[in-house]
């Protein structure tokens, strides 16, 4: 059913009132991810009271659905024990997982000892050991496998007793006596094969696979270059340990893009808009300071040339323009290499290439807009003014230099491992600026 904001403040009126009759009613007609949002409006008590209503294996996929600042205030509240049997064992692996690394060791501990699958906490122990950047922190270990040397119906039977532990299936992989990947077993060929056929002689051999350790973005890259909606992942030595799935995938992506994005826009560290003042203050207070810094050198480099100014009063009606323009080329050309690299159309090793590229559309751009600037100074100042040359030649170097500078430093960064998106933000404004306003000042006082 969809969801309306008075709806929703419906049930957080009932919530107030501990009307547990009533939530619980209205509770039932939503999904989780609905009902994640409502707990994420609300505080930790009202959310805790809120899974009180909830069967454990609605209450496990809500708190899988839950904003993890959110989720994190909710299980500080709740007993090791609590976590582990009302939670955990109702959960795959790899939501089990992105729970437990809310939580600090000694609290880890405690759940686990409380987990009564016992194959269930060692798969999680496991998982908890990658990095969460990698394959292999982002897997989990449900799956459907069958052996290469099954006939048709040793196959099927084991399928149907695999899944009846699981909420879907996406594909089913086949592997050796080592549990090593083989293949993946099409489901329409169960149907069509003579039950006498072994797996192995009709199954999809050398299917795509990540290791362990590959960076998400290359797991990404890979889904999405061969349309899958499931991804294997295997060991050092090729066995079969776990898959990820595209909804897992679309959650690192979203997360990824939202960093990217407050990067981009000056954000020293992650911020929600409900998190506290100080928590802001924190994340947006560095990149103000030293965009302060940044105008004090401005206005220390603009001080030295009183004497143009006084000669050529007109020069300082160009000083937003020439910084505004320095700025605006330079996170135009740091924008699209930072977008390249991302989607691996554009690699690192390619900077000699890229940077040549974008100084002949740097130049075409730096020709036409110098000649609009020439021909309306010269319309307004005439032939003769310093300031007619002086805008259109600082104005060509310095898209030329915005364009270079914002293509080198992200590719530069791609290189020493540093998130490139920092490329797209107030550093390349700020250096523009500063430079811009240097070339500004040299090519005036040249021609003068």
């Amino acid at each position: 059913m969809e969801i309306d904001e008075e709806y929703l403040n419906s049930i957080k009126e009932l919530i107030e009132q501990k009307n547990a009759t009533e939530v619980k009613t209205k509770l039932a007609d939503l999904h989780p991810a609905d009902i994640a949002e409502l707990c994420n409006d609300l505080d930790a008590e009202d959310a805790r009271f809120v899974y009180t209503q909830l069967d454990n294996e609605t209450a496990a996929d809500v708190l899988a659905e839950m904003d993890e600042d959110v989720r994190k205030e909710f299980l500080d509240l709740l007993p090791s024990e609590t976590i582990a049997k009302r939670f955990v064992d109702y959960m795959d692996t790899d939501d089990a997982v992105d729970l437990m690394r809310d939580l600090d060791e000694d609290k880890q501990e405690e759940v686990l000892s409380h987990i009564e699958d016992i194959e269930q906490a060692g798969d999680i122990v496991d998982l908890l050991k990658y990095d969460e950047d990698t394959a292999g922190g982002l897997m989990g270990t449900e799956m459907v496998t069958v052996n290469e040397n099954w006939s048709m119906p040793e196959c099927l039977k084991e399928m149907r007793q695999q899944a009846e532990q699981m909420d879907e299936i996406y594909y089913v992989y086949v592997i050796d006596d080592d549990e090593r990947l083989q293949g993946v077993f099409p489901l329409k060929k169960m149907i069509t094969s003579p039950s006498v056929s072994k797996v192995k002689h009709v199954m999809k051999k050398d299917p795509i696979s990540v290791h362990v350790d590959t960076p998400l973005d290359e797991v990404t890259q890979t889904i999405e270059k061969y349309d899958l909606v499931a991804l294997p992942v295997v060991d050092s030595i090729g066995r079969l340990v776990g898959q990820i799935t595209v909804d897992d995938v679309m959650d690192t992506v979203r997360e990824q893009s939202e960093r990217d994005y407050q990067l981009a826009s000056g954000l020293s560290q992650d911020v929600e808009t409900n998190d506290n003042v100080v928590l802001q203050t924190r994340a947006r207070l560095p990149w103000l300071i030293i965009g302060m810094l940044g105008g004090i050198g401005n206005s220390m480099i603009l001080g030295n040339f009183d004497a143009t100014f006084a000669a050529h009063p007109e020069m300082a009606l160009y000083i937003p323009l020439i910084g505004g323009t320095g700025g605006n080329v330079g996170t135009q050309s740091s924008a699209i290499v930072v977008q390249g690299l991302a989607n691996s159309s554009l690699n690192a090793k390619d900077t000699i290439r890229q940077i040549a590229k974008e100084a002949v559309v740097a130049a075409i751009n730096a020709t036409i807009i110098s000649l609009l600037v020439y021909i309306y100074n010269f319309i307004r100042f005439g032939s003769t003014a310093t300031v007619t040359y002086s805008v259109s030649i600082s104005l060509f170097a310095v898209v030329m230099f915005a364009s270079i500078f914002g293509t080198l430093v992200p590719m530069t960064l791609e290189k020493l491992k540093i998130d490139p998106a920092i490329a797209t933000g107030p550093f390349i404004s700020i250096t523009n600026d500063i430079i811009g306003m240097m070339l500004y000042m040299g090519i005036t006082v040249l021609l003068a």
